[in-house]
């Protein structure tokens, strides 16, 4: 499992230095094999290969007739970039993925469990607090938090 947030610097390549403490499970996962694509709220979805394929095959099974899932399709699977590991852990981030996300030196890795996302620093500290500021003014809970205690 993927967890914690983790501020990073790109280096001028665009190269991401993974954090040392996910840095055995992702040679274990994936012997250092990452997929890495563009997500609707304009950060970076980076997974192991071997979870990506599993989505990317869930992705394959929707109705692509609908409108939704062809966009879904489209920015999943269109931008998806297979990269790998260097031996120094560092991660090459293709540059039309960097600008997608509008991602410069300063960068925020976050774990998502079976995932990571990469947000631009700034972004990431306007869209949470943004977040946070639409929870504490909403009274409605989705049906699927009702019963998570925390």
């Amino acid at each position: 499992m993927f967890r914690g947030i983790n501020h990073l610097n790109l280096d001028a390549k665009g190269r991401l230095s993974m954090p040392a403490r996910y840095r055995d499970s992702i040679q274990q996962k994936c012997s250092g094999s990452l997929v890495v694509t563009a997500d609707t709220d304009r950060c970076l979805l980076i997974y192991p290969l071997p979870e990506w394929e599993q989505i990317e095959q869930e992705l394959m099974r929707l109705p692509s007739r609908e409108k939704q899932v062809r966009r879904l399709q489209r920015l999943l699977l269109g931008h998806a970039t297979e990269c790998e590991v260097d031996g120094q852990y560092r991660v090459l981030l293709p540059p039309p993925l960097r600008k997608f996300a509008e991602l410069n030196k300063h960068a925020v890795l976050i774990g998502q469990g079976n995932k990571f996302e990469l947000w631009d620093r700034d972004t990431w500290v306007e869209e949470r607090e943004s977040w946070i500021e639409e929870e504490n003014k909403s009274n409605s809970i989705a049906a699927s938090l009702e019963n998570l205690s925390i």
